[in-house]
């Protein structure tokens, strides 16, 4: 085998996966962090961010990738929350690109787009809206292994989610090499 090999792809929402939202605002810990310190304006729902979730990202071993209509306030705002570097971001299509056909049949409007994101290389999308719509769709149109993984957005990221994350990732796939599209 010739080439360096990939690691897997792991889209990442904010919204739901790492502030959790939808219950009691009382029900929420919060976190205290140096940025709160910093910036006493900053957002509230930041202190809803559990600064756990870099190093556990991090260990999954996988390019993190935002996948969140935060576009790049999540490098601002939420990655040094969490000790993350500045990760790449998908960049959506516009409203007006996306076809409502495929809403209307159930498919999120980010499928597709990560999909294409990928080109082939193996991926995790973490979530909190995808359905087994999505689920389909990737299986039938994405030459690579995915996992779509749904969090529950009144929870956010668990222990659980880590475990199914890291459980998958251990699977024996094919190792992707730089420049192959993969399969499977």
């Amino acid at each position: 085998m010739t080439g360096s090999v990939r690691r897997p792809l792991l889209f990442l929402d904010v919204d739901g996966p790492l502030i959790p939202f939808g219950a009691e605002p009382q029900q929420y810990p919060t976190y205290a962090t140096a940025l709160d310190r910093r910036e006493g304006d900053a957002n509230p729902l930041l202190t809803r961010i559990n600064p756990e979730h870099g190093p556990k990202l991090t260990a999954l071993g996988c390019e993190l990738v935002w996948a969140t209509t935060w576009m790049d306030d999540a490098n601002e705002c939420i990655a040094p929350v969490i000790g993350l570097p500045r990760l790449p971001l998908v960049i959506w299509p516009e409203p007006s690109d996306i076809d409502d056909r495929d809403e209307r049949k159930g498919l999120h409007w980010k499928t597709r787009a990560l999909v294409e994101w990928a080109a082939g290389r193996s991926f995790i999308w973490v979530d909190d809206e995808i359905t087994d719509t999505d689920r389909a769709w990737v299986a039938a149109h994405h030459p690579g292994y995915a996992l779509l993984h749904r969090v529950d957005a009144c929870r956010g990221l668990t222990e659980g989610d880590y475990t199914a994350l890291d459980s998958w990732l251990r699977q024996p796939f094919v190792p992707e090499e730089a420049g192959s599209t993969g399969a499977g």
